[in-house]
């Protein structure tokens, strides 16, 4: 049985209201339309939590292409559009991306319809709280450590019944802007031991947004700092032209031996050495996705062709098992 010696577990970022930009910075939309985004986010979380319900009666491919398509018209309907590069296996898979937003989640769920893995406070915000337990997410307690080995077995419980987990192991968000600013503290082990538990390919995504017709990167989705759910929200609906990428790397494929901390440290690699020139900056009227040649990596693993298909990208990754430890 894995045992848990670790110290309590309560990432920081140092991103805050410097990191977001200034009001009028971001080219943005007539009040009419903010509203009207405002009134449609409403209606497609509503429609979400009935969806939820109905999910687990539901075929797993009519699962798979419900959820993607609620995140996409999500989307659609606050006039962001999504970009996808590369190519998800078609097994199940571990999916572990950085943290920049809320907004984080529907495109994941846009890319690769998953059981989330959320902090526990997610589960108390109005609507997407219960919109986040009906679609069966599971919760971390930061504050009850010894609570984590059940959280890890939950998901790696739902790896095996061939249900994919979507998780972001920075722990919390930060602007993405790079330059001075970084992720908290690197990417947290724990729900790495999940993946190489129930043997299933670890997949790093890595999440970008742009904004306005020179496809310029914006912090305007981070949510960072003592700010509030609401003005995040009111500050995304304004955004004229906001673009998510999501860019799908190489599985990687741990061995039964494999060790987390080292897993967890390629990974994070992987989604942070993306060069960033890869985003796509075109305008479309609508949210489109686009499956191009799948995004370069570092040496190790090695990504595939879009055109190649799902299969054993990577080798495992050499290590030994260890004592669980967030």
């Amino acid at each position: 049985m894995t045992t848990l010696a670790h110290p309590l577990w309560r990432p920081i970022s140092g991103c805050g209201p410097d990191c977001l930009p200034l009001p009028g910075q971001s080219p943005a939309v007539p009040v009419a339309r903010q509203v009207g985004r405002a009134a449609a986010l409403l209606g497609m979380l509503g429609l979400g939590i009935g969806l939820a319900a109905l999910l687990p009666l539901l075929p797993t491919e009519e699962r798979h292409a419900a959820t993607r398509g609620w995140a996409r018209a999500t989307a659609r309907a606050c006039g962001v559009r999504l970009t996808v590069r590369g190519r998800l296996p078609r097994r199940r898979a571990l999916l572990v991306a950085n943290h920049v937003s809320w907004w984080d989640i529907l495109a994941v769920l846009a890319v690769a319809p998953a059981r989330l893995v959320a902090k526990h406070e997610v589960g108390r915000w109005p609507l997407v709280g219960l919109l986040a337990r009906a679609a069966g997410t599971v919760f971390v307690d930061r504050s009850r450590p010894r609570a984590l080995p059940a959280t890890v077995a939950r998901v790696a419980a739902a790896l095996r019944a061939n249900r994919s987990v979507a998780v972001f192991p920075e722990g919390t968000t930060w602007c993405g802007a790079g330059g001075g600013c970084r992720p908290p503290a690197g990417f947290r082990p724990a729900m790495f031991q999940a993946a190489i538990d129930s043997g299933a390919p670890v997949v790093p995504l890595r999440i970008g947004y742009r904004c306005g017709v020179t496809g310029e990167p914006t912090t305007a989705p981070a949510f960072v700092g003592d700010e509030t759910l609401l003005r995040s929200v009111r500050r995304v609906l304004a955004v004229r032209d906001l673009a998510v990428t999501v860019e799908i790397a190489a599985p990687l494929h741990p061995g039964r031996a494999a060790d987390r901390r080292t897993l967890a440290r390629v990974a994070e690699s992987v989604v942070h050495l993306v060069p960033s020139s890869s985003v796509s900056s075109r305008t479309e009227p609508e949210p489109a996705v686009s499956r191009p040649a799948a995004i370069p990596v570092p040496a190790w693993p090695q990504a595939r062709p879009a055109s190649a298909g799902p299969g054993p990208d990577a080798g495992s990754v050499p290590g030994r098992e260890l004592p669980l430890a967030a």
